[in-house]
């Protein structure tokens, strides 16, 4: 009979037709090594350039890449036929939804509260620039830790509608302590505010903020919240009722693992009118969720493999994903803090970071410096880590481990740090 603790390896030979039967729903620490095996074993990724760039795309386990050429070779086989009317039997728009009740079903919604997108950054914008309750004279508020086009966005906002943009900074040390004062203070200081950006996990330097505490802190005072969810659906626990918000958009190519270009928004049922069709849309009725996005051609294969990459998810347990990935994050973080003038980005707290992760060698000040690390880090060492900007404290060298990564890696990643301490002293 075969082991469960040996059902992903199976998997990784076998394809979607081997997920069958649930894996334990959490592995001790000294289940790590088991882990690791496993999660290996289900990727083909070139190790030539060791990539901890796991927060740009994830990349597609074994079973979802088989998956995702069946539904290529199948929407090609039916092409137009499919893509009118649907084949009999097989009516898109019936496929399209098993996909999208799939997602509604991940993070706790009801089906008609979710529509899939071609990624998060589109999500966000449909939500950010179709909120309608905004006027000239009102204001919006974001961050420095959140990403940069939805900050554009936000802009858009003060460009069309004549708002006030408000921009503000969260201080470092970024414990909960200093975020939610900053958060605290921007509302009070914004009596006008009617939109508030909040990001779920910053791409910049993988903050988790107190999302819960902050959004019953806007609602409060009156203003909605848009929440970036990009970095946080499929690596983490993730139930849209537990954050409080009511427009969330979110990615499922970076931690579910689904092929590019798709993504989500989600929309309490209540508040479905707040936010307009995308540019008049009348494809779809007015009350139907899908009229807040492009109607356009889309990768029909993509999207229909969704329903694989949550089963392969639910397989591993998303519990048992976040901390094996914490673990990766840990072990390089915790290699290095002892370096004399290296910052870390993120202080030690609990439910303050995942995956991602960043730091500053002594003596970088400047994005251009951070920018010539990064190619050190590749050229000299084989190591992808990512030059941020952004954040009013300074750039950092963003390392972001994914589920194929090892602890090779990672403590190559340990020693390449150790070597280059002393670039910019």
């Amino acid at each position: 009979m075969t082991n469960r603790r040996d059902f992903l390896l199976q998997a990784g030979a076998m394809g979607a037709a081997a997920l069958a039967g649930p894996m334990p729903a959490y592995a001790a620490p000294d289940d790590w090594a088991a882990m690791e095996r496993q999660m290996a074993a289900l990727y083909t990724v070139d190790r030539r350039l060791i990539n901890f760039d796991a927060a740009y795309y994830g990349a597609m386990t074994h079973p979802v890449d088989a998956a995702y050429r069946e539904k290529i070779d199948w929407v090609n086989r039916y092409n137009s036929t499919f893509l009118r009317d649907g084949v009999p039997g097989a009516p898109r728009d019936v496929e399209l939804a098993k996909s999208s009740d799939a997602v509604a079903k991940l993070i706790g919604a009801q089906s008609d509260e979710v529509a899939l997108a071609g990624g998060g950054t589109e999500a966000l914008y449909a939500l950010i620039a179709n909120y309608r309750g905004v006027k000239s004279g009102d204001a919006v508020i974001y961050a420095d830790v959140d990403y940069d086009e939805m900050q554009y966005a936000m802009d858009y906002l003060g460009q069309s509608r004549g708002a006030q943009v408000v921009r503000f900074s969260i201080p470092e040390p970024q414990t909960r302590a200093n975020i939610l004062a900053a958060y605290e203070k921007v509302l009070k200081d914004t009596p006008r505010a009617k939109l508030l950006l909040v990001t779920h996990v910053s791409n910049r330097n993988g903050l988790i903020p107190p999302v819960a505490e902050i959004v019953a802190m806007a609602k409060a005072r009156g203003v909605d919240v848009i929440l970036d969810s990009a970095q946080a659906v499929g690596q983490m626990p993730f139930d849209v009722k537990a954050t409080g918000a009511d427009f969330i958009g979110f990615s499922l190519h970076k931690w579910l693992g689904a092929p590019l270009g798709v993504g989500g928004i989600y929309i309490a049922k209540a508040r479905q009118g707040d936010i307009a069709p995308w540019l008049g849309n009348r494809i779809h009725a007015a009350d139907d969720i899908r009229a807040r996005l492009p109607t356009g051609t889309v990768d029909f294969a993509a999207r229909l493999t969704i329903p694989t990459a949550i089963d392969v998810l639910g397989q591993i347990g998303i519990e048992r994903k976040y901390g094996f990935l914490r673990h990766l994050r840990n072990r390089w973080v915790d290699g290095v803090r002892d370096i004399p003038g290296l910052t870390l980005m993120l202080p030690d707290e609990a439910g303050n970071y995942g995956a991602i992760s960043s730091f500053r060698l002594p003596g970088m000040a400047t994005i251009d410096q951070a920018k010539r690390a990064q190619q050190v880090f590749v050229q000299k060492h084989g190591l992808l880590v990512v030059a941020k900007a952004g954040l009013a404290a300074g750039p950092g060298l963003r390392v972001t481990p994914a589920l194929f990564n090892t602890v090779a890696e990672i403590d190559r990643l340990v020693a390449a740090i150790h070597a280059e301490k002393g670039m910019f002293a």
